[in-house]
């Protein structure tokens, strides 16, 4: 019988006696967080099982499930995956590091992040304050639009980059992707709980429509837009396909594709394919503890007083 097995045969001995000893609601309340615990710990088990490869050599990477024994850490223990993923690698144009890769997905995901947020935000705050000609017949177009497969625009699109002259930059990654109908639904049907007095009271008190959008509803949608932030920015950072399209130079590829390229490179070293795939979740990591607070916060929370 192994540690596991033990453990869990604790842990139901323990509810059992509970219940014998009459003690309903401990036994409830033990239940519980045993079942959050052992949730949390098979959640957290892949994360830490990568983060001890990371630091493992390539000699014991398969012999132990997580770190090896205390006496062996000096010999089996190293930062040889990182040596091995930070040094340079020859392409055409010189060599390549690999925090070329990563300063190249974090600029393809963060400028079509901004600039997603600010053209969706407009287009949905024009489609749910505004009255003109075809609004509706617009709106279910663009719902329509979204039934399309976005491999069967690949082609089209290639074609408009190239004639852009933008095939093999960022630019022509960003520019393709700056504004798109899911965002644009999104920031829609957040613009629709905005009360209309609340617009027509500061256009009584003179401000100009790009201010009442900028400093009065976007305050307000703040938590959909902080969501819709987080997605954008995993969706632009987990990128594979557009990037393996448009992007030909060495030095111009983003992370999803050179891990990918890490598979076959370092198939007999999977410690530094590890370790690559360990730093890339940092930045998606930090984005999302940083805006955690505004997904449990009100739409309109304290904006209309009565």
């Amino acid at each position: 019988m192994n540690i596991l097995q033990i453990l869990l045969l604790t842990l139901f001995v323990a509810f059992i006696a509970l219940r014998l000893l009459g003690r309903r609601r401990a036994a409830a309340r033990f239940a519980r967080w045993t079942l959050l615990g052992l949730g949390a710990v098979v959640v957290l088990a892949p994360f830490a099982w990568l983060l001890a490869a990371v630091f493992k050599d390539r000699s014991v990477l398969n012999e132990y499930m997580f770190l090896p024994p205390i006496e062996r850490w000096s010999e089996t223990l190293n930062l040889n995956n990182f040596r091995q993923l930070f040094r340079g690698r020859p392409s055409l144009t010189g060599p390549v590091y690999f925090w070329e890769y990563v300063l190249n997905s974090t600029v393809y995901a963060t400028c079509t992040t901004v600039l997603q947020i600010f053209f969706c935000s407009l287009g949905g705050y024009a489609l749910a304050k505004y009255e003109f000609r075809g609004k509706t017949a617009l709106t279910l177009f663009m719902l329509g639009s979204m039934m399309i497969p976005s491999v069967l625009l690949l082609a089209p699109l290639y074609k408009m980059v190239v004639d852009l002259g933008l095939v093999d930059s960022l630019p022509g990654l960003i520019i393709p992707g700056m504004v798109g109908t899911y965002g644009i639904f999104l920031f829609r049907q957040a613009c629709l709980a905005v009360p209309n007095e609340m617009l027509d009271a500061a256009r009584l008190d003179g401000c100009s429509e790009f201010g009442i959008y900028l400093r009065l509803v976007m305050p307000l949608v703040r938590p959909m837009a902080a969501a819709f932030c987080l997605i954008c920015f995993l969706g632009n950072w987990n990128a594979f396909f557009a990037p393996n399209i448009f992007l030909h130079s060495q030095d111009k590829l983003t992370l999803p594709v050179v891990l990918n390229l890490y598979l076959g490179e370092f198939r007999h070293d999977q410690g530094v394919f590890l370790t690559g795939t360990a730093l890339a979740m940092i930045p998606p990591a930090v984005l999302f503890f940083a805006l955690q607070r505004e997904f449990i916060s009100g739409l309109t929370s304290g904006a209309v007083k009565g």
